[in-house]
């Protein structure tokens, strides 16, 4: 059975107008003949959406009881019975409630996908879990419904839904976007002009790196398979990978998540794999265990390699991992803040690593905040 098409309407912001666009699209193709179904929708009390929704058969929601509320989610099993043409998903990066089939909204898309049933689905660019500490140092605010970035990556279509940032704050005191009574904390808080402009410069970096990664393998005259973009970017990150390979230097430690975010950004920029390494000096302390595994399922969602090796120099087990894999980027924390005595008596990480890798590069991720001041762990020395 060919897989289903995936086409993601992708915004910068709530308001945008994502399910709309989505509505008015499946319209199109029912219009045309297709058999189109919504398998969710979140109209937020919107009556323009709503209205665009009308005529499209709605399946029913699945009711669930979670602490003592019943929370209606999408129906997977419903959907994958009916078996549509078409199936328009809304609000991509959802968090089912426990009893579900899945965790994730995402992952129940990719179960209609693989039934052959094709999908149009939306999402802001604030939920992309390589983003999620770029988003939280330009806006102030910790998005928590995050989603992989492989889930964009692996689309067939990925389509911007843009406005200006005046035009959907003018949206929002219209009440179009939120109602009369949330206005106001919006405004204060999410909704602010250098924050959207800053979230539609990432958005618009955003799919401007999906046509270049859409481009690059027409380019090589590989043979694909016609509309298959996955199978071509699998391709193309092969052949990448062997000039490039990026290794990020990390403890266990909370900020530690934000390096591998960074880490997983500039790898995909290069075109590269991304190992991560913890250089353990002795055996992990309780709550070292515990953000090391933090790191471990954030680096199965990026899909990233975690590496644990023992040590009394940071260095020389770099330089080692550095040969054994064939690394050409490593990127690290800030250094430690040290007295002159200590300075004099050896030389600093980063020092000792540029003198261990010759030809590697070395980045260091700066502090651009200073909330992320505190959330960067410092590299040991």
């Amino acid at each position: 059975m060919a897989r289903g098409h995936h086409k993601i309407f992708l915004g910068m912001a709530a308001g945008v107008g994502k399910t709309y666009r989505m509505l008015q699209e499946g319209q199109a193709e029912a219009e045309a003949g297709r058999d189109v179904v919504i398998g969710y929708l979140e109209p937020h009390d919107r009556p323009a959406t709503a209205l665009q929704a009308e005529g499209l058969v709605t399946l029913p929601r699945r009711g669930i009881s979670y602490r003592g509320n019943r929370v209606e989610e999408m129906d997977l099993t419903g959907i994958l019975e009916r078996a549509p043409e078409l199936c328009l998903i809304d609000e991509l990066a959802h968090t089912n409630a426990p009893g579900g089939l899945h965790e994730k909204r995402y992952e129940d898309v990719e179960d209609v996908l693989a039934a052959g049933i094709d999908v149009y689905s939306t999402v802001n660019v604030q939920h992309l879990e390589s983003l999620n500490d770029q988003v939280s140092e330009l806006t102030g605010i910790r998005v928590r419904e995050t989603l992989p970035d492989a889930v964009l990556a692996s689309a067939d279509e990925l389509v911007l839904v843009d406005v200006t940032p005046q035009s959907l704050i003018e949206r929002l005191l219209a009440g179009k976007v939120y109602r009369p009574e949330a206005i106001q904390a919006a405004l204060d808080n999410f909704f602010k002009i250098e924050n959207l402009s800053a979230l539609r410069e990432v958005a618009l970096r955003q799919v401007a790196q999906d046509v270049e990664a859409k481009r690059l393998p027409s380019e090589s005259g590989l043979a694909l398979r016609p509309g298959s973009r996955r199978e071509r970017l699998i391709d193309t990150h092969a052949q990448q990978a062997i000039g490039e390979r990026l290794l990020a230097l990390i403890t266990p430690h909370p900020g530690a998540q934000r390096i591998v975010r960074r880490a997983w950004r500039s790898s995909q920029r290069l075109g590269a794999e991304l190992d991560i390494l913890w250089v353990a000096r002795a055996t992990a302390t309780a709550e070292q265990s515990e953000q090391l595994e933090a790191l471990r399922r954030l680096a199965s969602v990026l899909g990233a390699h975690l590496l644990v090796e023992q040590g009394d120099d940071v260095a020389l087990v770099t330089q080692r991992v550095a040969r054994e894999r064939n690394i050409t980027y490593v990127l690290m924390g800030p250094p430690h803040e040290r007295g002159a005595i200590a300075r004099m008596l050896r030389p600093s990480l980063a020092m000792r690593l540029l003198q261990a890798l010759p030809g590697i590069d070395l980045r260091i991720v700066a502090n651009r905040t200073r909330a992320a001041e505190r959330e960067i762990p410092e590299m040991d020395l």
